[in-house]
């Protein structure tokens, strides 16, 4: 296993492992770590919580570099990540800057480590004006892609400014981007409670269902996997892990 980069201090649970399983040939869709053109992102994401000794496992989506057993931060942990988690992953919401904000760096995380998108976050905020659909869908990609704060992927930055009209689209059909997106969870979080790591999927029937009509509407970045991990960051879904302190009961 190659080691974490960025995380510092850190002990590998072992326990806290998935389960293993035989070893199988690379291919185009599995493949081999020797083969990096190709190389498939994780789909999850290390989730640390306290400094106490509490581990939890979250899910997400980090890089092949991040494959996570579990981690226990000491104090010169990464405290980015942990606050994200902490503060963040997972609770609903409903703001419509804040829903393009997640939707965005979602997609801009494609092939990259979530780690590298929250160093980034307060530079998006700046270049793409607060997440603010009207402004983001005058921004110019040219002038963005000169952004070094930012993650210069062309096919990224033009989906995000096209993505802003489309959410001026859905907002003047349906009265924001809040109802449409809680709509496909009955205006509830899906709350599931993984006892491990292994037990989160990185896309469901639902993601998919959501992917599929986003896509009808023009959004682009928008495939299962990215609205999976979408889902978990904006909390349409609750996967935090059992034993997590932000775990709430599942309900009956």
């Amino acid at each position: 296993m190659r080691p974490y980069p960025g995380w510092i201090r850190c002990t590998i649970l072992t326990a806290a492992r998935p389960p293993s399983r035989p070893p199988r040939r690379p291919s185009a869709a599995h493949p081999s770590p020797s083969r990096p053109a190709t190389r498939r992102t994780w789909p999850f994401r290390t989730c640390p919580v306290s400094d106490t000794g509490h581990v939890d496992i979250g899910p997400g989506r980090g890089s092949a570099d991040e494959r996570p057993s579990a981690l226990r931060l000491g104090a010169a942990g990464d405290e980015l990540y942990a606050r994200y988690h902490d503060e963040e992953w997972g609770t609903p919401e409903h703001d419509d800057r804040r829903l393009f904000e997640l939707l965005t760096l979602e997609g801009a995380q494609a092939g990259l480590s979530w780690r590298t998108i929250l160093a980034k976050r307060d530079a998006y905020r700046r270049a793409f004006r607060g997440f603010d659909p009207v402004e983001v869908a005058r921004l110019d990609p040219e002038e963005l892609l000169r952004d070094a704060g930012i993650v210069r992927n062309r096919l990224k930055v033009e989906s995000a400014v096209a993505n802003a009209a489309h959410v001026l689209a859905v907002q003047g059909e349906l009265g924001s981007l809040d109802a449409y997106l809680w709509s496909f969870v009955g205006g509830e979080p899906i709350v599931n409670r993984p006892r491990t790591l292994a037990d989160v999927p990185a896309e469901t029937p639902l993601s998919r269902t959501l992917s599929k009509d986003m896509k009808r509407r023009g959004f682009r970045f928008v495939g299962p996997t990215v609205c999976y991990a979408f889902m978990q960051s904006a909390g349409l879904v609750d996967d935090h892990v059992v034993g997590c302190f932000r775990a709430s009961p599942v309900r009956g």
